[in-house]
């Protein structure tokens, strides 16, 4: 039996936002006749959404309901709902977040079922997710909840960095009590078990320190020495390349410099700020971003998901100026991922997008 290119399935995000027409322009570019060879790409999403992005864009998409093909204007549509109202772009509201939720459904359901291999998603917006009656802090938590996943972690990509996340979206004040030698030695597996799916036989990781300096022997805290440094010590034992913990103001540094292929950060704006400070790039002129670099993946789901690294900037919605690279890188790391699993037989080639 021959088995079937891997197939990605691209939700269109917040409507309200710059998710579909990102989504759309990263089709016009893969898609084309001159593309190289690359996976099946769908959408997931609602086709009067979709449409009115491509009206802006000045291009003509013919969306074919279950269909998988590449061409362009012809693509791939799994309509996730119908819009029961019109979607102004740039208009915070619950019809966006309602029909956004529904995309993020629809694939996970695709994903779940092996019609399709990863999920590749736009922007949300909590806010229009909240009014829409789904009481979620953003995709992560929204992906856990739809496959019953527990102990999943966030990872950063940005070219050579990639940053994985120990905690994400809680106060600084609650990051000591979230560091346990369980939670850190599972986002320590997720990492060396993501660096191996992307072709890295032998991944040197570098975890970084909770305190300044790492604790400064207990001057400064006591965490380093008491979870970190032991949990390390773990897996060296166990035949990782691991080291930890680094500071915060060297590790990224050292992964720079090509000393580790992945950084374990503790906290949020420990990971993302180096990861930002690279991706993004802001024009001194007006103020908005020329650069829209990264990829965010979510780590121990049953299902790949990967995501733009910005968020749904209603400010430029529906003006046909948004910068879809995130959304390209996304695309790219998804189908890498695919193809490691698939190479390591961990996830079956799956069913027709018909089926």
């Amino acid at each position: 039996m021959t088995e079937r290119p891997l197939r990605l399935g691209l939700t269109m995000g917040d409507p309200a936002g710059i998710g579909p027409e990102i989504v759309l322009k990263a089709l016009a570019e893969l898609t084309g006749p001159a593309a190289p060879a690359g996976p099946e790409l769908v959408v997931v999403g609602t086709a009067s959404c979709l449409e009115q992005a491509a009206d802006t864009l000045g291009q003509t998409i013919e969306l074919v309901p279950g269909g998988a093909g590449r061409r362009w204007p012809e693509v791939g549509l799994d309509e996730a709902a119908s819009a029961k109202a019109p979607v102004a772009a740039g208009k915070l509201g619950a019809e966006g977040g309602r029909l956004a939720y529904a995309a993020i459904a629809r694939a996970v359901d695709l994903a779940l079922a092996g019609t399709i291999d990863a999920i590749v998603t736009a922007p949300i917006n909590k806010a229009a997710l909240h009014l829409a009656g789904h009481d979620f802090p953003g995709h992560t938590e929204i992906l856990a909840t739809l496959t019953g996943s527990r102990g999943s972690c966030m990872l950063l990509v940005h070219d050579r960095l990639r940053v994985s996340h120990v905690s994400t979206h809680v106060a600084l004040a609650e990051v000591p009590k979230r560091l346990t030698p369980e939670r850190l030695g599972r986002v320590i597996e997720l990492t060396e078990a993501a660096l191996v799916d992307l072709g890295i036989d032998r991944p040197r990781i570098g975890v970084c320190a909770l305190n300044p300096h790492a604790g400064e022997g207990g001057l400064f805290g006591r965490e380093d020495d008491e979870v970190i440094r032991p949990t390390v010590a773990r897996y060296q034992t166990g035949g990782l390349a691991i080291e930890g913990p680094v500071p915060g103001d060297t590790v990224f540094v050292k992964a720079l410099a090509g000393q580790y292929d992945a950084v374990v950060a503790m906290y949020h704006d420990q990971g993302h700020i180096p990861l930002k400070l690279l991706g993004f790039q802001l024009d001194a002129t007006d103020g908005r971003m020329s650069a829209l670099s990264g990829v965010n993946v979510t780590l121990g789901l049953p299902i790949i998901r990967t995501s733009v690294d910005h968020g749904t900037a209603f400010d430029i919605a529906g003006k046909g100026i948004a910068n879809p690279q995130s959304m390209l890188e996304a695309i790219e790391l998804a189908a890498k991922l695919a193809a490691g699993r698939r190479r390591a037989g961990a996830v079956p080639a799956g069913q027709p997008l018909n089926a």
